[in-house]
């Protein structure tokens, strides 16, 4: 891991296209801005292991489980002429 000093307002670059910039410190947190294409997926860790356990849990789930759903409907059939 890499650890690295800054003081407000300095900022840090990953690559060429994200920045982060440490925008405030106050109490124990500290804000940080972060600039980058929107493309990028930027989420706090803890959602995104919550994201992450509920893909797993979807991918693993019993097909007993999923035997209550009910079954999609047969699209209409067009009449030929």
């Amino acid at each position: 891991m890499l650890i690295l000093t800054r003081k407000i307002d300095e900022a840090i670059r990953l690559g060429d296209d994200i920045r982060i910039v440490l925008v405030q410190i106050k109490g124990g947190q500290v804000r940080l801005g972060i600039e980058c294409p929107s493309h990028v997926r930027v989420l706090r860790e803890e959602l995104y292991e919550a994201v992450r356990q509920e893909n797993l849990n979807a991918v693993s789930s019993d097909p007993k489980h999923l035997a209550h759903l009910p079954r999609p409907k047969k699209p209409p059939v067009k009449p030929t002429e």
